[in-house]
């Protein structure tokens, strides 16, 4: 199906064109703070032959495969155990697809995903990032070269309608015209507590622009194809345990850019154990037993939004810290088969030395962050389990 959306202007959201990328990359260069980065990443790095070689890149696949892939496999190899995928025999042949996946990185979710794919032979996707980490000018120059597509956060509603009407296009754009798959999160944000919930407002968003009048013809023509993300380890567990405390104690409580930076940076360069993608099934089949139900809309955008979190905790894989954190959080002993004493050792000395990182809060309080971490590695086995259990 080809559609025409010429009417709408996606300069300020799209990623660089091909014939734009060599005059980006000289901005790139010429923009503090990259080298900084690189050098955090990589502090071998000859930065000489670092330009040289980003002056090489004519185009943007050129950029992601050459300079991108690299980075993402050099923090792969120094931060995780294993970074692996399953499931790729369910991506559609000839079919740009939507990924809808959970949200545990900031960064890394979909910088992981598209090496991965690249590693398999399958095409790169498009990603959504939200412009409150565009915190620095360079930082905005390299996510557009690495093809990402911006969302506006924070605007007034009525310029907030008008931004999800034209990223609504984009998407449909992408997917119908340009012929290229793309992904997005599942929600606005990480879900903190792992307690993954595919928000009804991303789901309204992908319709705003859709061409027909029902929003399930809208959504199946994007081709949704859940994606489930386990980390073995979350980096920024802490951080994400202290800001619930400091919205707990100060309902006001709005995290600063230096905030967002610190868990980008945390995200990236700590140890994240052993990290799976499983590619979903496709989710079109069981969007038109829809059709017959007769929902009204706000029904049927939960029913979809069902469907694709089911799929998601369908598809989780665990590991040790999972069943200890969850037995842990219930005093319990249910899946004591699951991990033995060393495993529950070595996951209560990761907790203490996660809550110890806490040490700038005032009245900390260790109880509540314990458990907030413990809440973190065991709702997705919650998820699951109520999930094969229905």
């Amino acid at each position: 199906m080809s559609t025409n959306y010429s009417k709408y202007n996606f300069d300020d959201i799209r990623p660089f064109n091909n014939d734009e990328v060599p005059d980006a990359i000289e901005t790139l260069i010429s923009l503090p703070g990259l080298k900084h980065a690189m050098y955090y990443i990589m502090p071998d790095l000859n930065w000489e032959q670092f330009i040289e070689s980003l002056r090489m890149c004519k185009t943007k696949e050129m950029f992601k495969s050459l300079l991108s892939y690299n980075a993402v496999m050099e923090i792969a190899k120094k931060t995780t155990f294993s970074l692996t995928l399953s499931g790729r025999s369910r991506i559609p042949e000839n079919q740009p697809s939507t990924f809808i996946s959970n949200h545990r990185d900031i960064v890394l979710d979909a910088a992981f995903l598209n090496t991965l794919l690249h590693d398999v032979g399958l095409g790169m996707t498009q990603i959504a990032i939200g412009d409150n980490l565009l915190i620095h000018p360079w930082i905005k120059t390299i996510v557009r070269l690495n093809n990402c597509f911006i969302v506006k956060r924070d605007l007034a509603v009525r310029q907030l309608l008008k931004s999800s009407v034209q990223l609504s296009a984009y998407i449909h754009h992408t997917i119908n015209d340009l012929k290229e798959s793309l992904w997005i999160a599942q929600r606005e944000g990480r879900a903190k507590d792992s307690n993954d919930r595919t928000q009804a407002s991303v789901l309204k968003m992908l319709n705003l622009a859709g061409e027909h009048n029902n929003p399930l013809n809208n959504l199946m023509e994007l081709h949704v194809v859940p994606i489930t993300i386990s980390y073995e380890y979350d980096p920024c567990d802490f951080l994400k345990a202290k800001e619930f405390q400091q919205k707990r104690d100060n309902p006001d409580f709005v995290k600063s850019k230096r905030d967002d930076l610190l868990n980008m940076e945390t995200g990236i360069l700590q140890d994240k154990g052993r990290v799976h993608f499983t590619i979903g099934l496709p989710i079109n089949d069981r969007l038109a037993l829809l059709k017959d139900e007769n929902l009204d809309k706000n029904a049927l955008i939960t029913a979809i939004a069902d469907i694709i979190d089911r799929e998601i905790y369908r598809n989780y894989r665990f590991y040790p810290c999972n069943y200890v954190a969850y037995d842990l959080l219930h005093q319990s002993l249910r899946f004591r088969t699951n991990y033995d004493q060393r495993d529950k050792m070595h996951f209560e000395n990761y907790l203490k030395k996660q809550i110890d990182l806490i040490n700038d809060l005032p009245n900390k309080d260790e109880s509540y962050i314990r458990t907030k971490i413990l809440e973190m590695y065991s709702n997705p086995l919650q998820n699951h389990l109520n999930t094969i259990e229905t």
